[in-house]
């Protein structure tokens, strides 16, 4: 199964961490470190979104 695309105004580290269950199922339990330092400190980068044409 190919990986989704990250959508504009998401990070792709979580993103990818959300929707590929093969990434955490190595950790059998355990925390996820790159999870939990995006949870405490925030996303470094973030997918630009598209410009919105609506008034």
């Amino acid at each position: 199964m190919a990986p989704k695309p990250t959508p504009g105004g998401e990070c792709p580290q979580c993103w990818a961490h959300a929707h590929d269950k093969r990434i955490h199922k190595a950790l059998k339990g355990r925390q996820c470190e790159p999870c939990l330092d995006h949870l405490h400190n925030g996303c470094p980068v973030l997918v630009p979104k598209k410009p919105s044409f609506w008034w």
